[in-house]
């Protein structure tokens, strides 16, 4: 199986499912197609090997992610709390030949975190973050956000536009740091991106 192919009967198994299943956890609730091309280009476009996925599900955007990363020499960590989801995922993983390129975290995504708050390793050690996860958290998460992300990497939160008031005091946040430029791109369900100041 391709991975086109595999991608292809993920996005009919979240659809499925998701018309099914009315408890959020047990929803799927992937990106849309487009958002997973935006993501690889963006991905490519700025050459990022150290990618960071907060949200996981099953895969099926961590998928787009580590095919991009792969062709420019880049990994991926995906963060998911549920066990459940973490399993779909690995399966998934396994499945798409692009194992070798991801490394599942299974916790709190607040709580990984802020792990390496008193480490010096975790500092501006990432190039790009995907936040696809908890909206009501990212407010508290935004410090740790902000200090993993180096400088000139990018940060992209799915959900822009549909589900504005949710992600509005975390976007009020960003706006407010004079160290990040940001712009709202209307992909999928809309995609705020947020460049750390390259100095």
């Amino acid at each position: 199986m391709t991975l086109d192919e595999l991608l292809a009967e993920l996005e009919a198994f979240g659809e499925e499912n998701d018309k099914i299943q009315t408890e959020r956890p047990n929803r799927m609730l992937n990106i849309t197609r487009d958002t997973g091309q935006f993501l690889a280009v963006l991905v490519k476009a700025t050459a990022s090997r150290r990618l960071l996925e907060i949200g996981t599900s099953n895969g099926y955007s961590t998928l787009w992610l580590a095919w991009a990363a792969q062709e420019v020499g880049g990994h991926v960590t995906t963060v998911e709390r549920s066990e459940f989801k973490v399993s779909l995922a690995r399966a998934n993983f396994e499945r798409s030949g692009l194992s070798h390129v991801i490394t599942q975290v299974r916790n709190e995504a607040g709580r990984v975190l802020a792990s390496g708050a008193e480490s010096s390793d975790a500092e501006a050690s990432v190039d790009f973050i995907f936040l696809d996860s908890e909206r009501s958290e990212y407010p508290g998460w935004w410090p740790h956000l902000k200090r993993v992300l180096r400088p000139g990497g990018l940060l992209v939160v799915d959900n822009a536009t549909s589900h504005p008031q949710e992600i509005a005091p975390f976007v009020a946040l960003v706006e407010g740091d004079a160290d990040f430029t940001t712009s709202l791109a209307p992909v999928g369900n809309g995609e705020y991106l947020a460049v750390k100041s390259p100095r």
